[in-house]
């Protein structure tokens, strides 16, 4: 429920980045107005954020994480269910904040003052909607860490677990310490617009750049939450297709912990052109450079693990290494953002742009792709094709580069973002970044049509207990696809199990 939600969701967060870009395909305006497009780029990214990316590694971790500690289901059955149903009207009061009066929201998806209290009633919806996503995500959460810290199998202990585990644990920690950041700034800013409070009013004596300050607290740690969990499906990937333990399993985990801490004390990154102060710009400008170190150790664990492995490239392979290539890209844009001087450059053109879609598109996408043909078969005791799965990883690949690779140099060259025209410089790459994002859509149209959908029907080869070769773990043990409440009595890890799993 939770990946056919977000599924959903990508569509119609989809439709409006094509919308956007068949109104950048030339200069001049095309189809729709500036307050429009800006309701589009606004709602674009709360849609894929909250809607898109965030559920999505929630339904993985729903399916898996029992199976992989051995756990008959998750801890908190009726509050998993509340935590999805509450997600329903939330995306509905979203999608149809495009019905009210004075349209959707059209202030970003960060939603800075001042803009947000000159919104019509939107607005208010929208704040409300993320209230409740808010909720559910800390619900699901709580979730997640009491059914991996309690309902492990005898023998699995922390260190022993799949980094799966691991990565989800710290990011439900995440979530559980920066929704109440986010809930506190549009709590602030709704009474702000109907209570007469000034925190971001400044003709009341308030600050507009507290909000940015607030916001990116949860922001940056956002970031993370939507990243980590994929670190966990890579690195489960990655050995099973090149038969080797994973290399620096203790390392990985440190490194989750290292970027989960470092990611609260860098907010203010996105902010080098609000006024800060020299010191606080070298302070910002370093602890960000930091968190490239455990980054990196992940990306050469993951290299070290493939290195002399005896390696195949099923789509999950194609969709794990083309995860480590894209990703890698955006951390290398993100460490040129972070140095001050040129982020002062770069702020909100279309360089930043391409450096996060590089993030969230190509690293959270791409590895939840990756887990869907990696753990598919096991969901549904079918196989896909793996030919219609290498067509959607090469035109997703392929497609994805075209749209945002020209955007790097439309940032360099000066091109702000949310803007609905611009100058004829620009027409060329704009051009080839939308032909590119029409091919990227129709990739994933191709991707539900022929992989998804035929798996949830059960058309296919039937899928063994364990259809990949050097894949180890639990979820290997039981047959495909996996019997609700799997492990009514928890397994006994034999010493084989606890060396593959350690």
């Amino acid at each position: 429920m939770y990946l056919l939600f977000s599924f959903t969701m990508l569509m119609i967060g989809g439709i409006l980045a094509l919308i956007i870009r068949a109104e950048l395909f030339q200069p001049g305006l095309q189809f729709v107005n500036p307050q429009l497009f800006n309701q589009l780029t606004t709602m674009h990214g709360l849609i894929m954020v909250f809607g898109a990316i965030m559920p999505a590694f929630v339904g993985f971790a729903n399916w898996m994480i029992p199976l992989q500690i051995g756990a008959a289901d998750m801890a908190f059955a009726r509050m998993n269910n509340l935590s999805f149903w509450l997600m329903i009207p939330a995306a509905l009061t979203l999608v149809s904040s495009f019905f009210m009066p004075g349209g959707a929201p059209a202030a970003g998806w960060t939603l800075y003052a001042p803009l947000t209290l000159q919104m019509g009633p939107s607005m208010d919806g929208g704040i409300f909607a993320m209230h409740i996503l808010g909720a559910s995500s800390i619900m699901g959460s709580i979730n997640i860490i009491v059914t991996i810290l309690n309902m492990r199998a005898p023998g699995m202990t922390l260190m022993k677990m799949p980094l799966f585990c691991w990565t989800w644990l710290i990011t439900a920690y995440l979530l559980i310490a920066v929704m109440p950041v986010l809930a506190g700034a549009i709590t602030m800013t709704l009474t702000d617009r109907h209570f007469g409070t000034s925190f971001f009013n400044p003709a009341g004596g308030g600050d507009p750049v507290m909000y940015q300050h607030i916001f990116w607290f949860f922001g940056h740690p956002e970031v993370y939450i939507m990243i980590l969990p994929a670190f966990g499906i890579i690195s489960a990937i990655i050995p099973a297709f090149a038969r080797k333990r994973l290399f620096g399993y203790t390392s990985m985990v440190y490194a989750t912990a290292s970027i989960a801490i470092l990611s609260f004390m860098v907010w203010a990154h996105h902010m080098f052109t609000t006024g800060m102060p020299v010191t606080g710009q070298l302070f910002f400008m370093y602890a960000t450079m930091l968190i490239a170190i455990p980054t990196g150790v992940k990306v050469f664990n993951w290299i070290a693990t493939m290195w002399r492995g005896s390696m195949t490239f099923e789509t999950p392979m194609l969709f794990a290494v083309g995860f480590i290539f894209v990703f890698t890209m955006g951390g290398f844009t993100g460490l040129i953002l972070s140095v001050a001087p040129v982020d002062i450059q770069m702020q909100d053109t279309y360089y930043v742009v391409a450096h996060f879609h590089y993030v969230l598109v190509a690293g959270s996408l791409y590895a939840m792709f990756a887990g869907v043909y990696y753990w598919g078969p096991k969901w549904t005791g079918v196989m896909y094709s793996e030919t219609c799965g290498k067509i959607h990883f090469w035109g997703s690949l392929i497609f994805f580069n075209v749209t945002f690779f020209p955007m790097h140099f439309l940032g360099l060259a000066g091109m702000p973002r949310r803007y609905a025209d611009y100058p004829m410089q620009f027409a060329d790459f704009n051009a080839v970044a939308s032909v590119g994002a029409f091919g990227f859509g129709l990739m994933q149209v191709y991707f539900f049509f022929f992989v998804v959908l035929p798996m949830m029907r059960g058309k296919g080869k039937t899928a063994p207990a364990k259809p990949w070769e050097g894949a180890e773990g639990l979820e290997w043990e039981v047959p495909s696809p996996a019997p609700f409440h799997t492990f009514e009595t928890p397994p006994k890890l034999n010493a084989a199990a606890t060396k593959i799993i350690a």
